[in-house]
């Protein structure tokens, strides 16, 4: 039996301030507001959904271990999602118990309460920092009498809103709609779309009497058509994304992916390294599309650097798995720039939570430079701690250019050879040859003789093998 403590209310005031652990859990810590605006899910139409609308919003928490303060900032980054997603915050409550109720989430008792402070605050929506069943979501709703959200729709609400590409769009509604199909609401035998046979008569056949197909076995069908027809469109968009990996690839060309908790900097450092003028923007989630831009190392290392969607402690699986194809810009690069939010309370568990997902991927052994970024705003002795845990980090500011030199001198040496060496003749008639050694390799010398031009170079694999099909006589 789960053993219930008190509920911790959040006190608007306090919200900016540290929490003390001594303080009772009867106490409030604050939740910061910001203006109101409303979001609604738009890429699912004719099949009954959850309509969202969050505009008042209390949080609720359950703290079932770690320290006050994990559970404290677990709840407070609940609040800067929803915010991101449009809400103000109103109220936050956690409840300490060694497991969520496995009927309504909070205990009995706590609901109770949790729905006198709904209607005391006038709020519209409660938002729990976890992932509800589909029976705690119906029978918590059902006490509290306002909508119920929990965190992993709360993220694919916030996901919706800021997909722009076709892809985007497409990876974002198919997990919702992995997320929607087993919590479809039925309205009742009185929707029955269709009769079993003769339904009630006697002469239908075993099997064949009774409602008939309903409304909500109507909609899980047509969800699952969509879906199937959003995986085929992703497959198609994805043999896309390979053949200009494959291009890359072929070109000799290594791939720096930068990998990070959202809001960590990450299109900041790529607007400061290459001038992408990709969106940046104060905001959780606001890079989902993959930017991908191409540079030069300092020593003329040509490689491209890509941008990617940032990562959240629990990311929703469905999530993970419909960005499969664009997290696949992290699995398959040569180098990981792990850029770390040095302003962030929790950098520790930010770093944490970033490998966690890199595993899952399979991109966990994938070399990584950590980047300490935000230098200009973060506290010095913050900084030193995270040196003194990973003394190989860079410390760096996106925003004033400070220690970029630095990461890309490292970039530099830690980028793979992947060019080979070749030292050949190549005849004056294939003067193509030469112009793609002058445009992809490196390192290039010639010296013209009788039966053409003697080069020595580095280049990439793909035209070294060009040149040995050619039969291209080996220099001396």
């Amino acid at each position: 039996m789960a053993v219930i403590c008190d509920t911790r209310h959040v006190n608007e005031s306090d919200f900016e301030q540290d929490l003390d652990v001594s303080l009772e859990l009867e106490q409030r810590a604050g939740l910061r507001k910001v203006s109101s605006l409303s979001t609604e899910l738009q890429d699912i139409s004719e099949v009954e959904y959850r309509q969202i609308r969050l505009e008042r919003v209390v949080l609720a928490g359950v703290w079932t271990g770690g320290t006050v303060e994990s559970a404290e900032r677990s709840l407070r980054e609940l609040a800067a999602l929803a915010e991101t997603a449009g809400s103000v915050v109103v109220e936050g409550v956690i409840q300490r118990r060694d497991a969520p109720d496995t009927a309504t989430y909070l205990g009995s008792g706590k609901v109770k309460e949790l729905a006198l402070i709904v209607a005391e605050t006038g709020a519209d929506t409660v938002v729990c920092d976890g992932e509800l069943t589909p029976g705690q979501l119906r029978q918590l709703e059902s006490a509290v009498k306002v909508k119920v959200v929990d965190r992993t729709w709360l993220i694919l609400d916030i996901f919706a809103q800021h997909a722009r590409s076709r892809e985007g769009k497409a990876q974002v509604s198919l997990a919702q709609m992995q997320y929607l199909l087993p919590r479809l609401r039925g309205w009742g035998e009185s929707l029955s779309r269709q009769a079993g046979g003769h339904a009630g008569g006697a002469g239908g056949g075993l099997g064949t009497r009774g409602p008939g197909e309903t409304k909500i076995e109507t909609d899980r069908r047509r969800i699952r058509a969509q879906m199937t027809k959003l995986r085929r469109d992703l497959k198609a968009l994805e043999a896309t994304r390979r053949t200009q990996r494959s291009a890359r690839e072929a070109s000799g060309i290594a791939t720096v992916a930068l990998a990070g908790y959202t809001n960590a900097g990450k299109s900041s450092l790529l607007n400061a390294l290459t001038g992408a003028g990709v969106l940046v923007q104060d905001a959780l989630f606001a890079t989902l599309d993959p930017t991908v831009r191409k540079m030069k190392a300092p020593s003329g290392k040509e490689f491209t650097l890509a941008d990617t969607v940032g990562f959240v402690r629990h990311l929703p699986h469905a999530l993970i798995e419909a960005f499969r194809s664009t997290l696949t810009e992290v699995q398959e690069a040569s180098l990981i720039v792990h850029v770390v939010d040095a302003s962030d309370e929790d950098p520790f568990g930010q770093i944490s939570a970033v490998r966690e997902v890199l595993n899952e991927i399979g991109a966990g052994e994938v070399p990584e430079i950590i980047a300490i970024n935000k230098s200009d705003i973060a506290n010095p002795m913050d900084i030193a701690a995270i040196q003194g845990s990973f003394p190989n980090a860079i410390v760096i500011s996106a925003h004033t250019g400070a220690g970029l030199d630095e990461l890309l001198q490292r970039i530099d040496s830690e980028l793979p050879q992947t060019l080979v060496a070749i030292d050949v003749t190549i005849p004056y008639s294939r003067g193509d040859l030469l112009a793609r050694i002058h445009e992809t390799g490196e390192h290039v010398h010639i010296n013209h003789g009788e039966l053409g031009s003697c080069v020595r170079a580095l280049v990439p694999p793909a035209l070294a093998a060009d040149i040995e099909r050619q039969g291209i006589l080996r220099a001396g």
